[in-house]
């Protein structure tokens, strides 16, 4: 209790003489930004928003529901008829400190990072009715400011007045190695580098080709190429960012 509570003076006192801004972290799939995203909203003491675990929760129900037909392509028309049933939030985990995804109430944090989940959810992704739904529900979250946010659109389209635009990228053969050892320390021993580099190549070939929001830097943002960095480096990147836009 003496912790939380000091660290809460310590966020507090950090951002006092800050502006609350919005800070939206666009880019290719596994290039690690979730992690940095986190980090940095722990770091500075704002709210953190998975927009992409979002998608895939619902990619995930699509599974369990049999709205995914043979060949990958989604039952459009029955799961648009269903965004309704389908109800997404976060919560923290009391033990870790992190954030936690529940769909319909039950924590699924861990079963949308399946490979199952990753061969489908760009497909989920690019339906329009369910871009709209989740935009808006992201655009709700980020009215008092004082988030991060990380996706594919949340600097061109969620939120395009974002006073902080990061765009992520990374070579598809060093994002494929990092999901593939994540994949591996996880326990899931049967996927190979291969599948996952096609993978990461299929993916980024239907984010940034969809006629629905297409994964694209804005112009005002700032992209970060961390193929060769650690990530003490880009964590100081993102820092080093923030206070010249905020104390700017």
């Amino acid at each position: 209790m003496v912790r939380c509570v000091s660290m809460a003076i310590n966020h507090y006192l950090f951002n006092m003489e800050r502006k609350r801004i919005i800070i939206a972290i666009d880019g290719f799939s596994s290039t690690g930004k979730s992690t940095m995203a986190k980090a940095l909203a722990r770091r500075i003491g704002y709210a953190y928003i998975d927009t992409g675990a979002m998608y895939r929760a619902v990619t995930l129900y699509c599974l369990e529901n049999g709205l995914v037909n043979d060949d990958g392509t989604i039952k459009e028309e029955e799961l648009v008829a269903r965004l309704g049933d389908i109800k997404i939030t976060f919560g923290v985990d009391a033990a870790t400190g992190q954030s936690q995804t529940y769909l319909n109430g039950r924590c699924v944090e861990c079963e949308i990072r399946d490979m199952r989940v990753s061969a489908v959810v760009s497909q989920v992704a690019k339906i329009p009715a369910v871009r709209r739904a989740l935009v808006a529900q992201q655009q709700a979250m980020g009215r008092e400011k004082g988030i991060v946010m990380d996706g594919r659109d949340i600097g061109t389209v969620v939120f395009p007045e974002a006073e902080m635009k990061v765009y992520v990228t990374a070579s598809a053969e060093t994002r494929a190695r990092r999901r593939y050892d994540e994949l591996v320390a996880k326990g899931d021993t049967a996927v190979t580098y291969e599948e996952v580099l096609h993978n990461v190549t299929e993916r980024d070939r239907i984010d940034t080709t969809r006629a629905e929001s297409p994964l694209r830097k804005a112009d005002d943002a700032y992209t970060l190429d961390n193929s060769h960095m650690t990530i003490e480096e880009q964590d100081r990147w993102l820092m080093d960012l923030y206070d010249q836009i905020t104390r700017g």
